[in-house]
């Protein structure tokens, strides 16, 4: 019993010292620290609420890093997004960099701005009188360094109501009849959505055409690239193609007048292309179809500049162009030059001279004729005859002669454009000589006549033969009285 009494004391007193050690701060650390086995469930209890917290705070840490990158994300790309469509009615507050377009030649061009057009204006320029800012559709911006306008698909769709207004279909694709709300028309084409051309080419090939700004080229104002689309916005010609007003009869015949201004036309237009622009354009498909005329009966040059790597001819390899209107050169070496245009040009001369089709055997007819005339004169056997003559032979001659030459076999042979606009402008400048002279020596005979009548009425002669008329006059009266 004393022993067992012993042994609880002992017992007691040992937890009790453990309690008591327990319970002494430490001077080191100034927090209660347990040894020999006793549990401090109170610092135990810390622990585990500070790993709960810790576990908290890295969640909401990397839950507001992922938030705040995407945040930044959608910032920058809102604002590259406001800066390359900045709005046009907010241009004139920040002076916008001036954009150069060529105009008439390789020395001369109109300098445009942003903060030289309004929201509403349209733009027209000075030496060419083109259009190029056009009103009445939203405009969404202006591509860096050529000034052409970027529409949306929805104000095209709407436009074109629906796409129904077809007026065309080219080699790159159908081309639709835009009406803008403030009354412009323009001409929308669709291109052909198999084409191999990305969206960095697309626009790339839009800032080349906008640079390129001629009165006898049908001139590029706009695009879209929406809805995987590409389009392309032209000043509309209302007096549709050379080809309509050739071979429909819903359109009065041509003039032999017209036809040579109409060369003339494309002619200057393809001179630019060639040595106007930097850097210079081959055409590549010259053709009447090409080739349309604006509500003064004025000829421009269209599809020139346009990536031609999907326009293949169905039946030949790797052929690009029209048949009827290549150059045999090409044919052979698949090389375009400038030379090549001037080829598909001097076929488009004996295609207005004739009247007939390149590829309705227009060429055999030529050739034909050819060699009855050694390439200079007779060429007027082969005038349309629609016309019923009333050409000037020496004009068809003249005109005839330099088509042969420009279809030369030997492209070294034929003239450059430069050459055919000069001998163009010398056709029409002796025609013009011709009527002024006409008109001056038939102006000139009716002075004269005039002045010898009147001479005769003023002269001595005829006064003295009047008073003797007016004595016998006298002289029979008084013999009836």
């Amino acid at each position: 019993m004393t022993h067992l009494v012993y042994r609880w004391h002992t017992l007691f007193l040992n937890d009790t010292s453990n309690i008591l050690r327990c319970s002494i701060p430490s001077e080191e650390h100034h927090h209660i620290r347990c040894v020999d086995g006793c549990v401090d469930t109170k610092h135990k209890t810390s622990r585990k609420e500070m790993r709960e917290r810790s576990s908290g705070l890295i969640i909401g840490i990397s839950i507001g890093v992922v938030i705040g990158a995407l945040l930044a994300i959608i910032g920058l790309l809102c604002f590259r997004y406001h800066r390359k469509r900045p709005q046009i009615g907010n241009s004139s507050s920040r002076r916008a960099a001036k954009i150069p377009i060529r105009t008439n030649g390789a020395d001369t061009c109109t300098i445009l701005s942003d903060s030289s057009m309004g929201t509403e204006s349209s733009r027209t320029s000075v030496q060419t009188g083109i259009p190029v800012w056009f009103s009445g559709v939203k405009k969404g911006h202006v591509v860096a360094a050529s000034g052409i306008l970027e529409y949306s698909y929805k104000d095209l769709q709407k436009a074109t109501y629906n796409f129904t207004s077809l007026i065309g279909q080219g080699a790159f694709g159908p081309v639709y009849k835009a009406q803008m709300t403030a009354g412009e028309a323009v001409a929308v084409k669709v291109l052909a959505t198999d084409s191999k051309q990305g969206e960095k080419e697309f626009h790339t090939e839009v800032m080349l055409l906008g640079r390129l700004h001629h009165r006898n080229l049908v001139n590029l104002v706009g695009y879209c690239a929406e809805k995987g689309q590409h389009m392309l916005i032209y000043v509309y010609m209302s007096k549709g193609s050379l080809a309509s007003h050739l071979y429909s009869e819903n359109h009065e015949l041509l003039s032999w007048d017209l036809r040579v201004q109409i060369a003339l036309d494309v002619a200057r237009g393809l001179e630019y292309l060639h040595d106007g622009a930097t850097p210079p354009v081959i055409h590549r498909d010259i053709k009447s179809s090409n080739i349309l005329l604006d509500q003064s009966m004025g000829a421009r040059v269209a599809d020139f500049g346009l990536s031609r790597e999907d326009m293949i001819n169905r039946n030949a390899s790797n052929i690009q162009g029209t048949f009827g209107y290549l150059d045999p050169e090409y044919i052979s070496t698949r090389t375009f030059t400038k030379k090549s245009d001037v080829y598909s040009f001097g076929v488009l001369l004996f295609e207005l001279i004739a009247g007939r089709n390149p590829q309705q055997g227009l060429m055999e007819y030529v050739e034909l004729a050819a060699m009855n005339t050694e390439g200079k004169v007779g060429w007027e056997e082969i005038v349309d005859s629609r016309l019923e003559g009333n050409f000037d032979e020496q004009e068809v001659n003249d005109v005839a002669a330099l088509a042969y030459r420009c279809i030369n076999r030997s492209p070294k042979k034929r003239p450059s454009m430069r050459d055919i606009v000069q001998i163009l402008s010398r056709i029409l400048t002796t025609r013009h000589n011709k009527t002024h002279h006409r008109r001056d020596s038939s102006l000139a005979g009716d002075e004269i006549a005039l002045n010898v009548d009147e001479l005769g009425r003023r002269s001595p002669m005829n006064s003295q033969h009047r008073r003797l008329e007016s004595v016998d006059s006298t002289a029979d009266s008084l013999e009836q009285v």
